[in-house]
């Protein structure tokens, strides 16, 4: 009688996981939210060793680009363009083009939600007067 028991026991357990493994229901994962990209421009003029700082603000984790799109009088000359993090007064230089021309891109990535970032152009010895220069940067 007693392997009968035991029997009905495990026939029971094998029904009620058969019956789990039926059941209809998905599961659905959550997924990451979205993260919302934000397009900064800044513009300025730089001179004969000269360079600009621009401070921005991140908000997510993700990739951030930061494009030459304007360089004028002379859109072949070659500048520095660069991107660090910003303490409020220093722009610590992490990526840097310092052959940077027109539509030139430096990539990088946000590593956590927010944070304090730059990016900075300036002259490597090839700037023959004052020249204005737009970047755009988009991060998260």
């Amino acid at each position: 009688m007693r392997l009968f028991s035991n029997c009905a026991l495990i026939l029971v357990l094998v029904l009620a996981l058969a019956a789990t493994a039926c059941d209809n229901k998905q599961t659905t994962l959550p997924t990451a939210p979205e993260v919302v990209k934000t397009t900064e421009t800044f513009t300025g003029t730089i001179g004969i060793n000269g360079a600009a700082t621009h401070a921005f603000f991140t908000t997510g984790i993700g990739t951030l680009t930061a494009t030459l799109t304007v360089l004028d009088p002379a859109e072949t000359e070659t500048i520095g363009l660069s991107m660090g993090t910003w303490n409020g007064v220093t722009c610590a230089i992490v990526l840097a083009n310092d052959k940077a021309v027109l539509t030139s891109v430096v990539t990088g990535a946000v590593s956590t939600s927010v944070g304090s970032l730059c990016v900075r152009v300036y002259d490597t010895g090839g700037l023959v007067g004052p020249t204005n220069y737009e970047v755009q940067v988009v991060h998260p």
